[in-house]
């Protein structure tokens, strides 16, 4: 199976038209099972960005496209908009091997994520239904702080409380976006995948547009990165060649 993570496309006054054209073209050669976008759609929340962006995810070819919303996606009461243009579920059983859930962080006018008690109750009850199956957990907000993105006051409130629920349930793969920046965290049997910005002008700590290719053989995912219109490499190669200094 072949899981493609897009995120934080922008759509809006940071958005990059030729940039998506590309990862179009590039996405409908892989033919993917399932595209995951991890939030911030739209930048500003706003009517004519997710019409625009609803015309716009049609070019995909793809048997499922899964939609997270982001902070963004929730500016200007934008919220009432999202399930309305991108209705989805929660729970999507991929196969007889992978279930894929997903857990809302953004909140009306707050940039910081949220769970909440009664999400995080849900998300362990349900994550230990599935035994013998490849889990994945998919969110906006990045669970864990990344390199070479500032001072993090908006990483997931609770993020305490949610690694021990998807650790807890053997949770293999839990992927965000929210900061542009393409990252890996291994916790033995977890690993929490970090999308970068796909088509947004606003690119941090890895310069380029990126999105992410999960690839699921015999219950093993293996997690590449993809710069839009360059080369495509094991995510695991920029977090073990990471340098805040590389020219020393």
């Amino acid at each position: 199976m072949q899981i493609v993570q897009i995120s934080d496309l922008h759509v809006g006054s940071q958005f990059l038209q030729e940039k998506f054209d590309i990862l179009v073209n590039e996405v409908n050669d892989l033919n993917p099972d399932v595209i995951v976008i991890t939030g911030d759609l739209t930048n500003e929340g706003l009517m004519k960005e997710y019409e625009e962006c609803k015309s716009l995810l049609s070019k995909f070819n793809t048997k499922k496209i899964i939609t997270i919303s982001g902070n963004h996606d929730y500016r200007n009461t934008g919220y009432l908009l999202f399930k309305k243009f991108f209705p989805f579920e929660t729970v999507n059983e991929l196969g007889d091997d992978v279930v894929l859930v997903t857990v809302g962080t953004a909140r009306p006018d707050r940039n910081e994520g949220e769970v909440g008690y009664r999400q995080n109750l849900w998300l362990e009850r349900t994550m230990k239904k599935y035994k013998d199956r490849v889990k994945i957990v998919a969110m906006h907000h990045h669970l864990i702080a990344i390199p070479d993105t500032g001072s993090d006051q908006l990483t997931v409130v609770d993020a305490g409380d949610v690694l021990r629920t998807v650790l807890d349930s053997k949770v293999d793969v839990v992927l965000c976006g929210h900061k542009h920046r393409p990252w890996a965290w291994n916790f033995r049997s977890l690993t929490v995948v970090n999308a970068g910005t796909a088509t947004s002008e606003r690119v941090r700590g890895f310069f380029e547009n990126t999105y992410n290719i999960l690839t699921i053989n015999d219950k093993k995912v293996q997690v590449d990165l993809k710069i839009v219109g360059g080369k495509r490499l094991p995510i695991d190669e920029i977090v073990n060649n990471y340098s805040q200094f590389p020219d020393e």
